[in-house]
């Protein structure tokens, strides 16, 4: 033969984003070429680059690679250099048009190119590029922006260089208009890639006459974040530039943690704190029915066949819209949303609610030091995705992996402190508590959110315990009952906000209780892998009440593991009994035991934090909640040996002489046991209060008139209508609150978002009267919107 021409792609030379598997097939066309050469028989391959308008240049991945840098080669160019090519008997060799100021800082964003790195033509390029990284900052003295910024308070340097990143994100993304990007939204998920991310940047440069590195786009990933970088370069502003000055004190030998805020979701209903008391309060037993919408029915067919089908317990504790998600209120596509294991939908549901319970907007805490500490196993939801489903590749791993459910509240919220999934079995929340005071204690974060969160995708744990015999027949925790016969599995989260005793008293944050002490082992070798062990419950009490720097008889109340199981019951007790049901006065203050499991069953990974949250609700209401199911105390405990007693029924309880303090218990069946002292929130000169007042400026958001103004805001028109509605509905069940009151917690504890709405009202009717038209998309008089 003349020739033996072999036609390939350029991918096989420099390569294509998501195109391996073709470049290996490029490759091997050359790889062919070079065999026949060496065996002496004629061959040429040639990687051809674009050809202008034809082909994938014709199509929308051909304007993707002109933007890219490449250039289109027009037929006759083409033509002639394939005559070169024939006529030289070249063989493996490469045909392509490039803008090398455009290809080469796009292609090199990520990684270094040692094809690049040889071509005469670009090393110029690639210096300047290099200088760049090395060196950025502002490019002369003279810069008119850093002259026009020194001049101004840092808000609104801020506001000027976050509007200047806004505009020129939304014209490289082709976006009509600044406010289509969101000071908060990462690049990523508006869509920039490594164009784009180059195209900003020199754009930005330009603007701002600052020298920026082509990797600020992944460095500092949104708007916001890039104009502090920006301002630092500008005006070395000592608290801004590129890695921050975040400074962590650690606190003084066990000062106590005060707990800010908290924020839950539980069976029977329960959207937040308020509701869960409703629910204690009322001795709720809110076990009910499977849910219908997770195809349980079907997994039964399959996997539960057999003589023990019908003995199956079919009762639990269930967050029966568990699924339900604004994914659109956290930045979240309704794909990567659909991915995600509704645990971590529900973590962060909870944390944003902790946050602004603790009277302060999610926002503000971007960037800073605060860390998450979270209890999660696995759901089993990954298994319940469809295989096949192809629009969920790229986010199965991040939506189903437990470790990722504290690293997502860290990423959505800005959050900078360690970010830990702990996962001991039912001991995994009251682990992360623990852990989260420690990282307080040692200056490792400013602020933390604690927690766990459980819930069931599939009815493994349902049937693989039943038939075992450790489920309880109706599916309830009769926590240290005669009647205990197993335990009944529930679901739900929880999450506390922490901050160190002192620092919350000078934010003038509201302290509903404090964390005395905590303390965390493990069995060792006992008496079987998941067996309960007494011994090891009194070590972690006596150990969190010396951390605590408490005696046992200055506790008056332990909220227990309480599983409602004939074996792990009688030991937890057995502990209790012998650790807190010593040194008392028989008869004057005996220890109460209580059990949230006899309400919403055994919440499992959040079991420990649904326990401390029912205790700081206690503190806050003085009354100590019934525990049901426990009419017979069990018969299997010695409660002789010790002043301990089940509290069958409620109890007020009121402060002392000294201040009233809980336990909160949480075993899991991996072995690893917590403890936690719970103290209530002592006031700035030692002596304790039930209610702090949260410090503030009551009646701030009025009008010059003195009318005031209710701001109501959502990140959709559906969500402001919710929100308004929901928000009424609170004003109305709390006829103590003042009108004023309301308006000054709406704009200085709230986020406020993009759809708003402001109600005004000089008579309380009159402001409900407006919530409702916005609740229903009405117009009426004082209502703006």
């Amino acid at each position: 033969m003349d020739a033996f021409m072999l036609f390939s792609s350029g991918a096989g030379t420099w390569g294509s984003g998501g195109l391996s598997a073709y470049a290996a097939a490029n490759a091997y066309l050359d790889a062919l070429c070079d065999s026949r050469r060496g065996r002496g028989l004629v061959a040429s391959s040639v990687a051809w680059g674009l050809w202008a308008g034809v082909g994938m240049a014709a199509s929308d991945g051909g304007e993707r690679l002109v933007d890219f840098g490449m250039e289109g080669i027009d037929a006759e160019r083409g033509m002639r250099a394939l005559g070169q090519v024939l006529d030289a008997g070249e063989g493996s060799i490469a045909v392509a048009g490039f803008d090398w100021a455009q290809f080469v800082p796009t292609y090199t964003l990520r990684r270094p190119s040692p094809l690049l790195s040889a071509l005469p033509e670009v090393r110029e390029i690639l210096a300047a590029e290099a200088e760049a990284e090395a060196e950025p900052g502002v490019l002369a003295d003279t810069s008119e922006l850093a002259a026009r910024l020194s001049g101004m308070p840092v808000g609104e340097q801020r506001q000027v260089l976050t509007d200047l990143v806004r505009s020129n994100a939304a014209a490289v993304l082709g976006h009509d208009a600044a406010a289509d990007v969101l000071p908060q939204r990462a690049f990523k998920d508006l869509g920039f890639d490594s164009v784009g991310a180059v195209e900003l940047r020199n754009r930005l440069s330009a603007a701002a006459g600052v020298r920026l590195p082509s990797t600020m786009v992944f460095d500092y990933p949104n708007a916001a974040a890039l104009a502090e970088y920006m301002r630092g370069e500008l005006v070395g502003s000592p608290e801004s530039g590129s890695e921050g000055a975040v400074q962590v004190v650690a606190a003084a030998g066990g000062e106590p943690i005060a707990i800010v805020g908290m924020g839950c979701r539980f069976p029977g209903d329960v959207n937040g704190p308020d509701q869960f008391w409703d629910l204690l309060a009322a001795g709720a037993d809110v076990i009910s029915g499977f849910p219908t919408d997770r195809g349980w029915d079907a997994f039964e067919e399959e996997y539960g066949g057999g003589a023990m089908r019908d003995a199956y317990v079919r009762q639990g504790g269930f967050v029966y819209d568990a699924g339900d998600f604004d994914a659109a209120f956290f930045g979240i596509s309704p794909r990567e949303a659909m991915a995600m294991d509704p645990q971590q939908r529900l973590l962060l549901e909870t944390a944003w609610e902790a946050i602004e319970r603790a009277g302060l907007a999610p926002s503000s805490l971007h960037g800073s030091a605060t860390g998450v500490f979270i209890g999660a196993g696995s759901s089993g939801y990954d298994s319940s995705l469809p295989v096949d489903d192809q629009s969920l590749n790229g986010y199965r791993i991040t939506g189903t992996a437990s470790a990722v459910a504290s690293g997502r509240i860290s990423y959505t919220l800005g959050l900078t402190g360690p970010a830990v999934t702990v996962d001991t079995a039912c001991s995994s929340s009251l682990v992360a508590l623990h852990q989260a005071v420690t990282a307080l204690r040692g200056g490792e974060c400013t602020m933390a959110l604690a927690g766990g969160v459980a819930v069931m995708a599939l009815p493994g744990a349902f049937m693989d315990f039943s038939e075992q015999g450790g489920m309880a027949s109706s599916g309830r925790c009769k926590a240290f009952s005669d009647e205990a016969d197993g335990v009944g599995w529930g679901e739900g989260a929880g999450m506390v906000m922490l901050e160190r005793l002192s620092d919350a008293r000078r934010n003038g944050h509201q302290v509903l209780a404090v964390i005395r002490g905590s303390a965390v082992n493990q069995d060792g070798a006992s008496n079987g892998l998941s067996a309960p062990n007494g011994p090891s419950q009194r070590r972690v009490i006596r150990a969190a009440l010396a951390n605590a720097q408490v005696s046992a008889a200055d506790v008056d109340v332990v909220e227990a593991h309480g599983t409602g199981t004939a074996l792990g019951d009688p030991i937890e007790a057995g502990a209790l009994l012998a650790t807190y049901g010593q040194e008392r006065s028989q008869g004057d203050r005996p220890l109460w035991l209580g059990s949230v499991k006899s309400n919403i069953g055994h919440t499992q990974q959040a079991a420990g934090v649904a326990g401390v949250i029912k205790m700081v609700l206690a503190l806050q209401h003085s009354i100590l909640p019934k525990t049901l199911h426990a009419e017979t105390p069990s018969s299997h405990v010695d409660w002789a040996s010790g002043d301990v007693r089940v509290l069958q029924e409620a109890r007020e309880w009121s402060a002392g002489d000294r201040p009233r303090r809980a336990g909160v218990s949480a075993f899991g069946i991996s072995g690893t046991n917590a403890h936690v002292i719970l103290e209530e929130a002592p006031t700035a000169d030692g002596t304790s209060e039930s209610a702090p007042e949260a410090e503030g400026e009551p009646g701030l958001p009025v009008l010059s008139s003195g009318v005031p103004a209710w701001v109501v805001s959502g990140r959709s028109a559906v969500a402001l209508a919710g929100q308004a509605g929901r928000l009424r509905e609170h004003v109305v069940g709390r006829p103590e609150l003042a009108a004023s009151d309301v308006a000054w917690s709406l704009v200085a504890a709230r986020s406020v978002f993009e759809h708003r709405a402001v109600v005004l009202g000089s008579e309380r009717e009159v402001l409900l009267a407006g919530l409702a038209a916005v609740a229903t998309d009405q117009p009426a008089a004082g209502v703006i919107t």
